[in-house]
């Protein structure tokens, strides 16, 4: 280990005694050999009053989020809450999909509610998989639209490398993002919601006869750190994002991902912040990150009903977990994809969606979306998400004139806020499948919902329940969602 003692005088070199000059090599220990021993290892350290990058590692290479996905979370709900769609009393219900996912969770079950407040309390000291999915499901109508709509406020934040798949973080091999990305997002948390931020430096809070407590040690620790989120799965290693504010003024926001384990994480963030926090600015230049809203960009809050047992629904599990040498080509072909859409695609794109519920009830209506291209990965994942279907605003084919539905069994692709949209469903979804859907008539079913319209994307014709079940489970297999229900 060399040292810089150059930059010292030599009066000053004689006056640091061996413990000053251990300490400093062990300092300068813990923040070189993450980035040298551990191939996860990203950090970044950004000046929260400028926007100064003071230190970066590996700070835009791809990496998973893990529990960081739900900081993406939060902030979708904290905009609902501002746009006075909810409150802290607000009653989110949970689904039998969202009751089911995976520890840690906060265990509650299918049918039963909780409010918001408690909510946000679970996503941040509890780190609730469950609670994440059910906000998911009430924001959106189901946890695969919920994803595009956090993917689509990334890019809106300025996080250009980062895609999501799930409202929890647990493994999904398409699910990434850089320590410049989540920096980004902490700031906008701060910026953006205020009003809410507390929440992220609270270390405990009582759900039933129980206390939970949080996952951050450094919030309970560090003094100035206010927060934001930890997280880890195996894929990502430990990860954690830090908010740090002096009485001085400065303030600071810190990544760290993939270390090695919750101590080594958390000893490196406080390396980082001891290093960095004094050359942060004392003077605020205003808000860093722009707040993007309005209406194209906003969901309406969707009501969730428990589905019906006799009814197939779209599986919204993540993909099981690569090992850390696997995946890699996949993640890379993803975001090559996605970054060369958004360069070469001036004209919208609609996004079809499976929708959770078959009566008029809808999933989502969101106005505008543009996704990314989906790309498989190199080898199946079991349970993974269906990708979602994309489909030009014009289409390539014509498409049938809307007609009624014949009785017996259909098979619906998405519910779309416009004719249009739903049409361009269909036309991608005939040519993507036209095999499967050979002898099936496409067209569009009209409904009203709370005094909005909306139409469904559908394909008739099926004779039996079983025949549209199979069409159904074909279309599956070739990463489109959808379900079958009888007219």
């Amino acid at each position: 280990m060399r040292i810089a003692w150059n930059s010292v005088g030599a009066k000053a070199r004689r006056s640091i005694t061996p413990v000053c000059a251990l300490a400093i090599a062990l300092v300068a220990v813990i923040i070189a050999s993450p980035a040298s021993a551990n191939s996860k290892y990203a950090a970044i350290i950004v000046d929260a009053n400028t926007g100064k990058t003071l230190h970066a590692s590996s700070a835009n290479e791809l990496r998973y989020p893990a529990s960081l996905t739900k900081m993406m979370t939060l902030y979708l709900l904290f905009e609902q809450m501002k746009a006075g769609h909810l409150d802290l009393s607000s009653r989110i219900s949970f689904s039998a999909n969202a009751s089911s996912e995976q520890p840690t969770k906060l265990g509650v079950k299918p049918g039963n509610s909780i409010t918001v407040e408690t909510a946000i309390n679970a996503l941040v000291i509890r780190s609730a998989n469950d609670v994440a999915t059910a906000v998911g499901e009430k924001i959106a109508g189901s946890e695969t639209a919920f994803a595009q709509l956090m993917t689509r406020k990334a890019r809106q934040l300025g996080m250009t490398k980062t895609v999501f798949r799930n409202a929890h973080g647990l493994p999904n091999s398409q699910q990434v993002t850089t320590a410049a990305d989540m920096a980004k997002l902490g700031i906008a948390l701060r910026e953006h919601f205020p009003q809410y931020y507390k929440f992220f430096s609270a270390r405990s809070f009582t759900y039933g006869k129980t206390t939970i407590s949080t996952h951050n040690r450094l919030v309970t620790s560090v003094k100035g750190v206010d927060g934001i989120k930890t997280g880890y799965t195996r894929a990502s290693g430990f990860n954690l994002v830090s908010s740090m504010q002096d009485d001085q003024g400065r303030s600071v926001v810190g990544v760290v991902l993939g270390g090695t384990s919750t101590r080594a994480r958390d000893d490196q963030m406080r390396a980082l912040l001891a290093k960095y926090m004094p050359a942060a600015s004392k003077r605020d230049r205003g808000p860093l990150i722009a707040s993007a809203t309005g209406p194209a960009f906003e969901a309406r809050v969707a009501g969730i009903r428990l589905p019906k047992n006799d009814i197939p629904t779209p599986d919204f599990r993540p993909g099981t977990e690569l090992a850390s040498n696997e995946g890699g080509d996949a993640i890379a072909a993803l975001m090559a994809a996605t970054n060369e859409q958004s360069r070469t695609s001036n004209a919208p794109t609609v996004q079809a969606y499976a929708a959770p519920l078959p009566s008029a009830r809808p999933t989502v209506q969101i106005d505008g979306i543009q996704t990314a291209a989906t790309v498989r990965p190199k080898a199946p994942i079991a349970n993974a998400p269906s990708a979602p279907v994309q489909a030009a605003a014009q289409p390539a084919v014509a498409v049938p004139q809307p007609q009624p539905a014949s009785n017996g069994w259909v098979v619906q692709i998405g519910s779309l806020p416009s004719e249009s949209d739903a049409q361009a469903v269909l036309a991608t979804t005939s040519q993507k499948a036209a095999t499967i859907l050979a002898d099936a008539s496409a067209f569009t079913s009209v409904f009203e919902k709370d005094g909005s319209t909306f139409y469904r994307a559908r394909f008739g014709g099926f004779n039996s329940k079983e025949a549209a079940w199979n069409a159904c489970s074909a279309l599956k297999k070739r990463d489109i969602s959808c379900y079958a229900v009888q007219q």
